[in-house]
């Protein structure tokens, strides 16, 4: 019963401060804003009642919106009585929007991921800094995924997909199982190793408690994301969910910062050697007696600038968690649903499996970026996956002066975004839309499509520095699956109930059966 009584008193509280904004705010900004296409909105709550509370319910219901007002290519959702985000799902406006640097703060609901991330620039989609420290931050990381670094990840990728076919192996015999927790459990692993030279043993260990706060973080963010009478700090905090909230972030923090704290004093350690000590080890490698040199992690780079004062040690360490939260979930999502869909076509399959034995035959004991692009049909399967399936399925900016789209105007301050979900599936693009055909990304097929068409890592200043990262992530990996196994799914599109989360997923997980080919 108290928390009955809090949630209402939440509810309550929250649309009074909604009312109060309301009335502070200009009346031209709601007015014109009110002129926008989209589902008619209550005066008090907006849309926010009228919304699915089930994950997979909202995807459903938020698509059937865009398809309603497709010819206009874009909607405005009101959550309360003066805040809204207006999303696209057109092309030529997500263009706009994108190719900009006017308009590069992060919307409101981004906010409710600072608890966790700080206000930094992340993996995928750059939230949160703006103006110098988003390009201070930028300047400095961009160099992370030059190819020579990338080329140190690939083996990286190699180790853990191996663990990962390890653990596919024992579960081939047994039937039909969910395989997205052990792409999740190896993609964490990754992230957690190229961003620190730390892990969890995500996929040895399930039931690290690491592992469980990463995942459920997230489900508690999103949930908040989408109730306005969650959204005051001081009565979530008195919440179960509040309170669980925190203890998944101490976790998380406590982590990050003992990684943190022991690469700084070896560090530290490492300069305190005298010179004598130095010229040994140089000596020992020349000798071949050295285990090898040590491999750069993400944070290893990040504390280079955080010697030369570029940056803080919070945001060290605000950067490294972003890494975390935006490169294991994303990419894990990237990859479950291309074996999905190749486990629904057979024929697209078989085209994959001649292609990674024919690079099996050829490819050189070590591998690097330029060797993996001979895996071009394997490229275009992860791109039309990821057409069908962004791994996230919505975006959102805050506009710095007014945004206009032909006859609509959304005013200075509002929150406007990309339906990417929809825009992938925008039938005035792509034939047969909901069809999952790989030649759409052949060279000869994509020429004149409109190069807003297709965003699954954003675009334009602020776009995904990683991209190259998470793609060659998801090449590599799906490259040893299906070396090793054939792989089929009996779900349909309705019966995966897809979710638009913090990433588009499965309800209840890809179920599939796996062969071993060798």
């Amino acid at each position: 019963m108290i928390l009955v009584a809090a949630a209402v008193s939440s509810l309550f509280l929250a649309a009074a401060v909604l009312a109060a904004t309301f009335v502070l705010l200009k009346h031209r900004s709601v007015a014109v804003l009110r002129k926008l296409p989209g589902p008619e909105p209550d005066f008090l709550f907006g849309n926010a009642l009228q919304l699915a509370r089930l994950p997979d319910e909202l995807i459903k219901q938020m698509l059937g919106f865009t398809q309603q007002f497709q010819k206009e290519g874009l909607i405005c959702i009101w959550l309360g009585p003066v805040y809204s985000i207006t999303l696209l799902f057109k092309p030529e406006y997500a263009e706009i929007l994108l190719s900009t640097s006017k308009h590069m703060g992060k919307s409101f609901d981004y906010s409710f991921l600072h608890p966790w991330l700080g206000t930094v620039i992340p993996f995928r989609f750059l939230l949160f800094s703006d103006g110098s420290k988003w390009k201070t931050r930028r300047r400095l990381i961009t160099p992370t995924f030059h190819f020579r670094i990338l080329n140190d990840f690939i083996q990286v990728f190699e180790e853990q997909a191996a663990i990962l076919v390890k653990h596919l192996e024992k579960e081939a015999s047994k039937g039909v199982f969910n395989i997205m927790p052990y792409i999740t459990l190896c993609a964490l692993d990754v992230i957690c190793i190229t961003s620190m030279d730390a892990s969890p043993n995500a996929q040895e260990d399930v039931d690290s408690p690491y592992v469980s706060a990463v995942l459920r973080v997230s489900e508690l963010i999103q949930m908040r994301q989408r109730s306005p009478w969650l959204w005051n700090d001081t009565l979530y905090a008195l919440l179960s969910s509040g309170r669980e909230h925190k203890r998944c972030l101490k976790i998380l923090h406590d982590f990050t910062n003992k990684v943190i704290d022991q690469r700084i004093a070896e560090r530290a350690s490492i300069k305190s050697k005298t010179q004598e000590e130095k010229e040994k080890e140089e000596v020992d490698e020349d000798d071949g007696l050295y285990k090898g040199k040590k491999r750069l992690a993400f944070l290893d780079l990040l504390l280079e600038s955080y010697d030369t004062g570029d940056i803080s040690r919070e945001g060290v360490r605000e950067e490294v968690d972003t890494f975390m939260f935006e490169g294991h979930d994303t990419t894990a999502a990237g990859i479950t649903w291309a074996l999905y869909l190749l486990g629904r076509h057979p024929v697209i399959q078989q085209k994959v499996h001649d292609e990674v034995d024919s690079f099996f035959e050829q490819r050189p004991e070590t591998l690097t970026v330029d060797d993996l692009k001979d895996l071009r049909y394997l490229e275009c399967v992860i791109k039309e996956a990821l057409r069908l399936f962004p791994s996230v399925p919505f975006f959102a900016r805050t506009t710095t002066e007014d945004f206009h789209m032909d006859g609509y105007t959304a005013p200075k301050g509002t929150s406007v975004g990309v339906a990417t979900l929809a825009l992938h599936r925008n039938s005035d693009v792509w034939p047969a839309p909901l069809e999952f055909n790989p030649d759409r990304f052949l060279p000869e097929n994509s020429q004149g499509r409109h190069p807003f068409a297709y965003i699954p890592f954003s675009a334009g200043p602020r776009n995904c520095i990683g991209q190259r990262f998470a793609f060659l992530e998801e090449k590599i990996v799906l490259y040893h699956v299906m070396r090793n196994f054939s792989i089929e799914s009996a779900q349909t599109f309705d019966d995966l109930r897809t979710c638009g989360e913090l990433i588009t997923r499965p309800k209840e997980g890809i179920f599939v059966t796996l062969a071993k080919r060798f």
